[in-house]
């Protein structure tokens, strides 16, 4: 399927579309073959990176959903380290969101991409830029994910995921309508997942690790203080990249705050009804570290 798909790569390389928000004629050739999103952690702005270790709430259900998740973009990830450069970048261009090829849609038939296809807001959820972008999208899932399935049922939460990924692609379209770059990564729906935990577990207790002169650091955050916190970074992020002339280290800052939000206004249309949720935790419940720590 991709060896037929390449037209565009030649095309590409003679011709060049001066956008809007560029200060000069893009090619193709001349860019990063993608923009990833990985959601690995929080960089405060002194240097130091809060890696999230575990949360302090158990889930009380197997989370299926969030398991076969994380199975399903490692499967891809697998299949992609398969694939030739000029290959992966095809399937990059094909499957990743490139905004320009709606807001420019001349541009997209000259170089061969159709303009009436949108599955790449649903498949580009399921493609990573390398291993950071992989391990840290699906740690920080494993992480929270399964609470908020908990809370929603396997069905209601795929249903979520699904929306609040598709909901971070059209973010990231509408704030770079004129980027030619590829954007891949589950992180938009892990951050609608985020946005969910935030409002449902408000008092849950983040364990992170704070590496300094290469010893860890762990300690304990609210998690209220630690989403706030991520979602005001990624805030920032986007401004500061709304600025310069490309994306601030390669990141799709506004995608992270679309999914985000989204989590945080459309988590309720998804929570199981009262009767059908799973009991409450007993402070005697949550285990050694859980024992001390404030309820869900």
């Amino acid at each position: 399927m991709l060896s037929g798909s390449f037209s565009y790569r030649y095309l590409a390389k003679q011709q060049s579309l001066t956008l809007r928000r560029e200060r000069r004629p893009v090619h193709w050739h001349r860019r990063r073959p993608f923009t990833s999103a990985p959601c690995w952690g929080t960089r405060v702005s002194w240097g130091v990176n809060l890696i999230p270790v575990r949360d302090t709430i158990p889930h009380r259900r197997t989370p299926v959903v969030t398991w076969g998740l994380i199975a399903v973009n490692v499967l891809v990830f697998l299949y992609e380290l398969s694939l030739g450069p000029e290959e992966l970048e095809g399937l990059f261009y094909l499957f990743g969101i490139v905004p320009a090829r709606y807001t420019h849609p001349e541009w997209a038939l000259q170089i061969g991409l159709p303009i009436d296809d949108y599955w790449p807001f649903l498949t580009s959820m399921f493609l990573h830029g390398g291993w950071a972008h992989i391990v840290g999208n699906m740690w920080t899932l494993w992480i929270f994910g399964d609470n908020v399935e908990d809370r929603m049922g396997p069905g209601r939460f795929l249903g979520f995921y699904l929306l609040t990924g598709v909901i971070a692609g059209l973010t990231h379209w509408l704030t770079n309508a004129h980027s030619t770059v590829p954007t891949v990564g589950a992180s938009g729906a892990i951050a609608g997942v985020l946005g969910a935990y935030f409002v449902l577990f408000p008092r849950s207790q983040i364990v992170v690790l704070v590496p300094i002169f290469f010893f860890p650091f762990f300690f304990e955050l609210p998690a209220v203080t630690y989403l706030l916190f991520w979602f005001l970074s990624q805030v920032l992020g986007g401004t500061l990249a709304g600025l310069s002339a490309s994306q601030v280290g390669g990141i799709a800052f506004w995608a992270h705050v679309g999914g985000f939000v989204a989590g945080v206004v459309l988590h309720r249309l998804f929570i199981l009804p009262e009767r059908e949720r799973p009991r409450r935790f007993e402070r005697d419940e949550y285990g050694i570290e859980g024992a001390w720590a404030n309820r869900p």
